[in-house]
């Protein structure tokens, strides 16, 4: 595991709520030398601390204002062909193995719940080795803001 220190954390915490806020304004935002602040991003780039910079969608903003949570049983032994056509479907945005009720919990954005619930009942309850389903739709959202501490 990487050595990081509050600096490290700081920054982290900032690019996580913010990653296109330039290196002169987190700099300054952090009371930072602008020259330690390059060499921190980039050194926590180096040690794979930060994977990449990316851009977070508004898909509400796009008319995908339904969200839903599917949980999966599926056939441990068709796992991998499960994952691959799930994967497939539009809409799908992040799926998780984990343990406990299900075996797959999949996160689905749509235009509508009933496209959701379509999306869950008739295209993924019908993949071979899904054994059952049920969906959580959401009923709100709420973002909290994210801090990274150090672990000792």
């Amino acid at each position: 595991m990487a050595r990081l220190d509050d600096l490290d954390m700081k920054i982290l915490s900032a690019l996580y709520s913010d990653a296109s806020v330039s290196v002169p304004k987190l700099s300054k935002d952090l009371g930072v030398n602008l020259s330690v602040m390059y060499s921190r991003i980039k050194r926590l780039q180096k040690r794979g601390v930060i994977e990449r910079f990316t851009v977070q969608v508004n898909e509400d903003r796009l008319g995908m204002r339904a969200g839903a949570l599917a949980g999966l049983n599926i056939d441990p032994k068709q796992r991998e062909s499960v994952l691959k056509e799930v994967e497939k479907i539009e809409g799908v945005r992040l799926i998780r193995e984990v343990t406990g009720r299900f075996d797959i919990i999949a996160n689905l954005k749509g235009q509508s719940l009933d496209e959701l619930h379509r999306a869950v009942n008739d295209v993924i309850g019908k993949i071979p080795g899904v054994m059952h389903t049920e969906i959580f739709m959401e009923v709100s959202r709420r973002n909290p803001p994210v801090a990274f501490k150090l672990v000792e």
